[in-house]
Formats: C-alpha cells, structure tokens, sequence
C-alpha cells in the first residue's frame, strides 16, 4: 500500500471525535486507507446487500452488535442508519466509535449536517498526489515563491505523469490507464448518475461531461454549455453541481480582491484528475499529449488539484481562486494560506521562456507588494528563483 499523507489527519480526528467520516471519489482509496489505519477494528461494507439488508430492517440490532468501535463502508447506502448513530453517541462520546467512508459527497454531507454536526469530522480523501506517488512529504504551502526542497527522481516522465492521473488501482495494479479510467467512467456513468440524477438520456450527459473536459481550464458559460449539448440551462447547473459532489470536477471561484479593477466573476473549470481529464479528450498515449492542443489546459489542471490535494489530505478545507480582470491580466491560482496570498502560473512548457513571469509581475505591481509570494511551475525539470519568484520544476509539486 502506498502511504496516504491524509492518515496522519485521520487519526487525529479520531482521536477527538466520536464520528469520523471519510469521503471521496469512488476508487480514491478510502477503504484501503482506513482499514489500515484502524487494522483492529470490526469491518463491515454496506456495499453487501446482506449487511445492506440488515442495517435498513433492524438499525439498532445492526449497531448494536459493535459495543465498541466500527468501520462501516459506504454508509450513504443506508443514510437512514445516521440517525441511530446520533443517538448511540449522545448517549456515549467515545473518540472514534464511528468510522464511516462514502463515495457520494453531497447525499452524505447533507445528511451528516442534519444528524451530526458537532459530532462528526469530515475528511476528504482525493486520488493520489504526486508527492504521495514519490513516496515524499506534502508540499508546504507556507513556502510558496520559494524553491522546495530536492527530492527522489521521477520513475516517469511529465506527460506519462498526467495520462496516468491519481485513481489507486492504476498504480497499485500496475493498469493500462485507458483501459481502467473506461471501465472507471462507464461505471460511474451507469450507477451513480443514475442513482442521483435520474438521468434518462445517458448518451448527452456523457456528451455533456466531454463539452466539460473540452472546456477545462477555461472560464465557465453555463448557458453556452447547455445550449452546445441541448439540454436546459437548469439542467446543465444540475449536472455540473453532481460532477463537483462527485470529485469529478472542481469550480475554482475569482479572487474576491478587485484593486480597483474590474474582475470577471464566473468561475474556472477544473477536473480533479488528469487521467480521466485525458481519457475523456480521447488521449491516450503521452505523445497523443505533449501535441495535444489541450496540453496546457491538462497541466493547468493537475496543478491546481495538486494544490487541493494538499489541502484536503491535511484535513483543511481548499483556500484557492484564481483572479482575472476584464482587460485579460490574469494568475492562474491564489492560494490564501499565508498572511499575503501566493500567486501562481502554470506553464506545461519545459523550457522556461521569461514571459512566464509577465502575469505575476502584473500581480505584484497591482498588491503593491514587490516581494509578494510567487511562483511558476512548468514542465521542466529543474527548479530555482528567478528574479525574486520561484520557477519550479512540475516534479517538485504537490
């Protein structure tokens, strides 16, 4: 099993509070990782229609066999059994009597928030990091416009790095990524949508999440989106809000700080794993993406998931947007985790050219702060400051 930098955070919360919940995408690794860190404790899936069965029948014989602490998987399977888990820990608040995994954000959060708010800590488990694939710390966010430390020598290079993307079973099966992110998206398209949607025409919503990988990266038009795949404005905001429940994709919103200039205020469009990001452009060979028009887009992308993986494995909500203005001056992300907030370009390029520098000159000149934390990361492979901004190598980040 590759080390998960979030068990450091679960443990902690486990320490702390009487539920622990730990969500994500489908096949990020959340039963993996907390059957391991809790190896000692009573395991049972509500993914096994008997357990299922069970828990929805006779909730309180269910839980009551576990006098002590329990891992139930799946638990949005039965959201129903929440309620009884209220009312088990308000009678007895042991740290860490419940550990609960979910793959459906939204159906969870909303049922947590009405049966366990005080009671509970949510963690967010996302796809492999970089960092986490090299075997190395966290990225620290606090040393953003600095060059990070050296580490180990990527075992692939950039654009095998990007078609491969996070999902466990490619990495830990060693798996074809195209083959797998097929059987990963038809699965999910089949089911989940399905379950949560309704969704009778699965033809255009697979449509409508291609309009999406093709226009990632790019600031977000709602209505253009709907009218390019046919469907009503409504139910292009309903898709896309189950695509970000669902980890699938991310909406990164403007930096709020307007400095006297007029800001646009859509959000940009981000996926949070390129392999799936790459699957559904239809690349499927590295080659296929170091040409591919959409390269930089992927790599802007990856970046920035890079920085939210950050976040979400410390058990810390994502402090990130992005900030343009109306005459096109733009900063690909700002991260929000220091004092002054660090400005950051993304380049897939991998020679650094100087006008990769240009937006955060801009940037600097607009905070009135020449010292302002900033930093490019690109597609080279060596990292070092560059008139008072760090220029780091893509296998530093994350």
């Amino acid at each position: 099993m590759i080390p998960r930098h979030l068990e450091t955070a679960l443990k902690l919360a486990a320490r702390k509070y009487p539920v622990v919940a730990v969500t994500g995408p489908r096949q990020s690794g959340k039963t993996t990782l907390v059957r391991a860190a809790f190896a000692d404790r009573p395991y049972v899936s509500l993914e096994d229609p008997e357990q299922r069965d069970f828990a929805r029948r006779d909730p309180k014989g269910f839980l009551g066999r576990f006098r002590d602490r329990v891992v139930l998987d799946e638990v949005q399977r039965v959201p129903d059994l929440l309620s009884y888990i209220q009312g088990l820990v308000d009678e007895r608040k042991v740290p860490g009597r419940f550990l609960l995994t979910g793959s459906q954000n939204f159906l969870l959060l909303e049922r947590i928030s009405q049966t366990l708010a005080g009671r509970c800590s949510m963690l967010h488990l996302l796809p492999f990091s970089r960092s986490e694939l090299a075997g190395e710390e966290m990225m620290d966010l606090s040393r953003l416009g600095r060059v990070p430390p050296e580490g180990r020598r990527p075992s692939v290079g950039l654009f095998e790095m990007l078609l491969r993307g996070g999902y466990p079973p490619i990495h830990d099966l060693e798996l074809e990524p195209s083959d797998w992110l097929r059987n990963y998206y038809q699965a999910y398209v089949e089911r989940d949508v399905r379950d949560l949607l309704n969704v009778g025409d699965l033809e255009t919503f697979g449509r409508f999440v291609r309009l999406c990988a093709g226009r990632c990266g790019q600031l977000l038009n709602v209505s253009a989106l709907a009218a390019d795949c046919g469907v009503a404005h409504t139910t292009a905001r309903r898709w896309l809000s189950t695509l970000e429940a669902s980890y699938i994709v991310m909406l990164l919103r403007p930096f709020h700080r307007n400095f006297r200039k007029r800001l646009v205020k859509s959000p940009k469009l981000h996926f949070l794993d390129s392999g799936l990001l790459c699957y559904l452009l239809r690349i499927r060979t590295s080659d296929d993406l170091r040409l591919h028009a959409a390269r930089g887009a992927v790599f802007e992308s990856w970046a920035v998931s890079e920085v939210v993986k950050n976040f979400a494995h410390r058990g810390r909500d994502s402090d990130v947007a992005f900030w343009r203005d109306s005459a096109g001056h733009e900063v690909d992300l700002i991260v929000e985790a220091q004092p002054t907030p660090a400005a950051v370009e993304m380049k897939s390029g991998e020679t650094f050219q100087s006008d990769f520098l240009d937006g955060l000159k801009f940037w600097r000149g607009l905070t009135g702060r020449p010292d302002a934390p900033a930093s490019v990361v690109y597609g080279g492979g060596e990292s070092y400051m560059r008139e008072g901004m760090a220029v780091v190598s893509w296998n530093r980040w994350g």
